[in-house]
């Protein structure tokens, strides 16, 4: 189709398309960045939760396993 043939209705057709790309990719992009951070914060929660465990078995305080992982008191109760 030669540019003259355009009219305004394929002109609008093309601009919606390339905005749902767009949007697609950001969205994507939003959404990985997103569960990335999700996962990672997670992912560290379970390593201080087994530090906890770990410094609960050799018998290190409560309010000294705290002070390390930063865990709150009943968080670290649970764990026992």
């Amino acid at each position: 189709m030669l540019f003259t043939e355009w009219n305004w209705d394929d002109a609008l057709e093309v601009a919606r398309e390339e905005g749902r790309e767009d949007g697609l990719e950001e969205g994507m992009e939003k959404g990985l960045d997103k569960g990335m951070k999700k996962g990672m914060k997670k992912g560290m929660e379970k390593g201080l939760e087994l530090t906890a465990r770990n410094a609960l078995a050799k018998g290190i305080s409560v309010r000294t396993v705290q002070e390390i992982t930063g865990l709150s008191i009943k968080k670290i109760k649970e764990l026992k």
